[in-house]
């Protein structure tokens, strides 16, 4: 059974009965996993191959773990600091900077490929104009070039662990100060003035460390009356097109308050389909989730299925020897020294 073009959830610590049904639909191609999805290393790692024993190919499996407010695992994982600590050691010391970036993406890759997780939604690349409500540290920094030389260290430290890079969020997330969970934001700059946000996956495509990207939820009314989401322009005509992009193109959640004025969840599912995406995100509403799998029974796209399946994480990680490893220990060191300055205090 091929991959199909839905990511979705499920509520609790392993699978219920009606999780098991609805993860083998043929339009659902991923799942991903949230902080009430863990418990223990143990548990989630059993989690994981319950999931991955439904089928074959198995299921992608992916989870938001960034590091500082976004980093849904903690006990028995590295707790990293906000991508704008990093940003700042670069400015201190160049060189320095890129391989924190790089260990950054080493580590978190490795704890969760340990866990037989394929993906982590990550690095966000938003610029950080310091206006934005959702973005804010999870920013490297101000800088378009800072930006991509610390993304691609941080790709490339990801991709040495046996995990893609997805990026996130295209065209750019930080110059609105609405945070899309809860409305649409729209961004009222010109074109030329978003190239800067559009610069570190330009850098990022043209060295081939990015294997997916995934898309804002705001409308930039100057170029379209669409969010990028749902936008033929951005993602064809700007991420394929002139950026060069041949990877896998993930809508965000559809369940966003951004998303709610484009119809039902399997007409938004439709129009991001539609539009270019890949796979499509439902995450945090069961009901709906089932409606747009129903929806998308009879979807297929061959291209899609070439793209996701390069997503799935590739290496037997060993956690055991993973942290024996001199290499984690190294890491883990760094940045649990980090996290005990408090500025760098983790949200849960």
């Amino acid at each position: 059974m091929s991959l199909g073009p839905v990511m979705l959830d499920i509520e609790g610590l392993a699978l219920s009965p009606a999780d098991r049904e609805l993860l083998r639909h043929p339009a659902v191609g991923g799942i991903i996993l949230f902080t009430r999805n863990f418990e223990s290393v143990q548990q989630v790692t059993g989690l994981v191959a319950e999931i991955r024993a439904l089928r074959s190919p198995p299921l992608l499996i992916a989870v938001d773990h960034e590091g500082g407010r976004v980093q849904r695992f903690h006990d028995g994982f590295t707790l990293m600091p906000p991508m704008r600590d990093i940003g700042r050691a670069f400015d201190r010391d160049h060189d320095s900077g890129l391989e924190i970036a790089r260990q950054a993406g080493w580590l978190i890759a490795s704890e969760l490929r340990a866990a037989s997780i394929d993906l982590c939604f990550a690095p966000c690349v938003d610029l950080d104009w310091g206006v934005s409500e959702i973005i804010g540290n999870r920013s490297f920094h101000k800088k378009p070039d800072a930006v991509s030389e610390l993304a691609g260290a941080f790709a490339r430290g990801l991709r040495s662990a046996g995990m893609a890079t997805v990026a996130k969020h295209f065209p750019g997330h930080g110059a609105v100060v609405a945070d899309s969970h809860r409305r649409l934001p729209v961004d009222r700059r010109d074109y030329g003035s978003i190239l800067d946000d559009m610069r570190p996956y330009e850098r990022m495509i043209s060295t081939g460390v990015v294997a997916g990207v995934m898309l804002a939820h705001i409308v930039y009314q100057e170029i379209d009356s669409m969010p990028a989401g749902f936008s033929e322009y951005w993602i064809q005509r700007e991420l394929r097109a002139r950026l060069g992009f041949g990877g896998a193109v993930f809508c965000d959640d559809l369940s966003m308050k951004a998303t709610s004025s484009y119809g039902s969840v399997p007409e938004r599912a439709q129009l991001s389909l539609n539009a270019g995406c890949d796979m499509i995100l439902v995450c945090n509403d069961r009901a709906r989730a089932e409606r747009a799998v129903a929806a998308l029974n009879d979807y297929s796209n061959p291209l899609s299925l070439v793209r996701l399946a390069r997503l799935h994480g590739t290496g037997n990680t060993v956690r055991e020897a993973l942290r024996a490893s001199d290499e984690w220990q190294a890491a883990h060191a760094l940045f649990a020294k980090w996290s005990e300055r408090p500025e760098l205090q983790l949200n849960a």
